[in-house]
């Protein structure tokens, strides 16, 4: 059962990766949604579906396990209910498929369904809306699971909002319907704006290339730290040995070798192409911020930490490195090398999985689509390059330091590092949905016991299970030890709101601190784009856009290197209404709104997708950070402002945007 499930799992990434390598947008599976009356009071409404040939669409209610079910979500219904459940107009095809060892059901041909309603006794019409769930696939690959909305109505059905008065929902902005409850006192705030001609995108493509750079590097660190561990170190001379060894030809050794080291890169290289192929930078990021991922991610990160700590090992099936091991040496050439390689990523995978998960996350949480391929490749390029410099030079060999009770302080440390690490996942998820767990000042007591533990093991007055005693202490983990204690004692001054600019990428911001003796040069924030606009236009003061995210990474640097300056602090606090919108507060709204984008009817249903779906039509930009000054009406000032860690810079841009404000306001 649970191969069979594994093989499911695995099934569903290879037909939905073979289907994006295609670089085209395919739709099978088209849809057509009409609503008629058969009586005075009664009705039915029909969703005819138009299959291309060689496609099918897969049946009502599958296993779990396997490929995603069609599924009719009514949302809303006004005016009506349903009658019975929803039936297509011929039965589709079962059959067992081996490949996912399921009954399954589907249609290969265009097929209708129809649901069947009632009009309620003091009606006079009815307006339905929802969503299709479906999925399509061929012989060869499959779409992705897809979500086609509708919305019909029949009758006098109550209207859509056309047209905006002060106080009506914002329909300019394509913000319509009845279940909008929320109000504004003008629509031209929600207008899409046009900035002045400049080298903005530039600006942006520097930003990003910034962001990727960063990836990069961490990567590259993730796979150097890779290497002095227990499953990699050992690997080293016993590999670089067997080339020397299996070539009389000193050559073709090195030949071998690099050809190894390519192998490995080429095998997480392609694990990162296969996550940037099935996810998108959007589905990326709302993935980075989803609380059960963070979650899972944050316990696995405290499983692999204790794991180090001794308490157990964690390994892959023993089959599947001693399966690959064996094809290694049944075959030859360069098959054989690549093999090899594969057999070093399973084998070392207890050590290098931790370092990989996190690298990934950190890069999804960028929201760069290129991320995860970047930050595999640097990770696999610093892994790789201690196999091929040996096979130059393995002389350098015997100069190495020989395995021993120094590998296993390396996986302790490495622990501790998971620990530390873990308490920014759960943070993520517990700032996106409001739990007020973990605030700022919690999260930095834990980092300074953890990092006060860390120097104590490192100094030998702290032992775990598989530790023999220090006799003495190295000069690498003395200043080790210093280093790990002096951090702990630069974070101390953060359980009183010290800014903590080294960290501020990681810590919790501060508007979560209880108590904060450096709050004086704080400006007042809105979390409400409407409300801050309201008071900016009745205070007669710009409005400082701040595009954030609780996962965003380049977010916390800027808030903690410029924003919590006293120069920039001042200037806000004294010229600007500053109004922050996290694009992953995954906070309900009261009510859900109904929004037309791109011709497509959507549903906001969170916080921060109201305030995604504003910086995508009012700003065309769905990165962050993101800043832009506005004036009372809502047109932007001057251009945007992206990821910039420089004071002056930014410095610079305020006067700018406060100097077209007061130009304006002037007139």
């Amino acid at each position: 059962m649970i191969f069979s499930k594994l093989r499911a799992v695995f099934g569903m990434v290879a037909v939905i990766v073979a289907f994006n390598v295609g670089a085209q947008i395919v739709t099978p599976v088209t849809w057509q949604s009409t609503i008629e009356m058969t009586s005075a009071t009664e009705g039915k409404m029909i969703f005819k579906a138009h299959i291309d040939d060689g496609w099918h669409l897969y049946g009502l209610n599958l296993p779990s396990g396997g490929p995603r079910s069609t599924r009719f979500d009514f949302t809303d219904i006004d005016g009506a209910s349903l009658i019975g459940d929803i039936v297509p107009s011929v039965a589709p095809i079962e059959k067992v498929d081996r490949f996912f060892d399921l009954k399954l059901s589907w249609w290969e041909s265009d097929v209708a369904f129809t649901q069947l309603f009632k009009l309620d006794s003091d009606s006079h019409g009815c307006r339905v809306s929802g969503t299709i769930e479906f999925q399509g696939c061929n012989s060869k690959s499959c779409i992705p699971p897809s979500t086609e909305t509708f919305e019909l109505s029949v009758g006098s059905a109550p209207a859509a909002v056309d047209k905006t008065e002060v106080g009506d929902t914002v329909a300019a902005s394509g913000i319509v319907g009845k279940d909008v409850q929320e109000t504004v006192s003008d629509a031209r705030w929600w207008a899409p704006v046009t900035f002045p001609e400049s080298d903005e995108a530039s600006t942006l493509d520097i930003a990003r290339s910034s962001s990727l750079w960063y990836i990069f590097i961490w990567g590259f660190i993730g796979g150097l730290i890779a290497i002095m561990t227990p499953c990699v170190w050992p690997m080293i001379p016993l590999t670089v040995s067997f080339f020397l060894k299996k070539s009389s030809s000193r050559r073709r050794s090195i030949a071998d070798a690099l050809i190894y080291g390519l192998s490995i890169i080429v095998i997480y290289l392609g694990l990162g192409l296969i996550i940037t192929l099935v996810f998108d930078a959007g589905k990326l990021n709302d993935l980075a911020t989803n609380a059960v991922f963070n979650l899972i991610f944050f316990a696995l990160l405290v499983v692999f930490a204790v794991s180090f700590f001794g308490a157990f090992d964690i390994k892959l099936p023993s089959s599947w490195s001693t399966g690959v091991d064996s094809k290694a040496e049944r075959t030859s050439g360069l098959l054989s090398i690549f093999f090899m390689a594969f057999t070093l990523a399973l084998v070392s995978f207890s050590c290098t999985g931790p370092l990989i998960g996190t690298l990934l996350v950190e890069a999804a949480s960028d929201g760069s689509i290129a991320g995860p391929a970047v930050g595999m490749g640097a990770f696999a390029l610093a892994l790789a390059i201690p196999f091929t410099l040996f096979a130059f030079f393995p002389s350098l060999i015997k100069g190495m330091p020989r395995s021993g009770g120094w590998l296993n302080s390396v996986k302790v440390v490495l622990g501790f590092l998971e620990l530390i690490l873990s308490l920014k996942f759960l943070s993520i998820a517990d700032l996106a949905y409001g739990w007020g767990i973990l605030d700022r000042e919690i999260f930095i007591a834990i980092w300074i016991v953890l990092f006060i533990l860390l120097g104590m093991y490192l100094l030998g007055k702290l032992r775990f299970s598989h530790d023999a005693p220090l006799e003495w202490v190295s000069i690498p983990r003395f200043f080790m030890a210093l280093a790990s204690f002096s951090f702990a004692v630069y974070l101390l001054p953060g359980m009183w709101g010290a800014p903590l600019k080294g960290v501020s990428a990681f810590v919790p911001p501060l508007h979560t601190q209880d108590f904060n003796l450096y709050e004086d040069g704080q400006f007042q924030t809105f979390d409400d784009f409407d409300e801050g606009m309201r008071y900016a236009a009745e205070h007669h003061k710009a409005v400082l856009l701040d595009f954030s995210g609780y996962g965003c990474v380049n977010c916390r640097k800027m808030e903690g290197a410029v924003f919590d300056t006293p120069e920039v602090q001042n200037m806000i606090k004294d010229n600007f209404v500053l109004i922050t919108l996290m694009v992953d507060d995954k906070q309900e709204l009261p009510q859900p709104i109904s929004v037309e984008e791109n011709g497509k009817k959507l549903k906001l249903t969170t916080v921060g997708a109201k305030w995604s779906y504003l910086q995508r039509t009012k700003f065309a930009a769905s990165v962050q950070p993101y800043y832009v000054i506005v004036n009372n009406e809502g047109d932007a000032l001057v251009n945007p402002y992206y990821f910039d860690e420089s004071v002056d810079k930014f410095v610079d841009w305020l006067n700018s945007g406060l100097k077209a404000y007061k130009a304006e306001t002037s007139k």
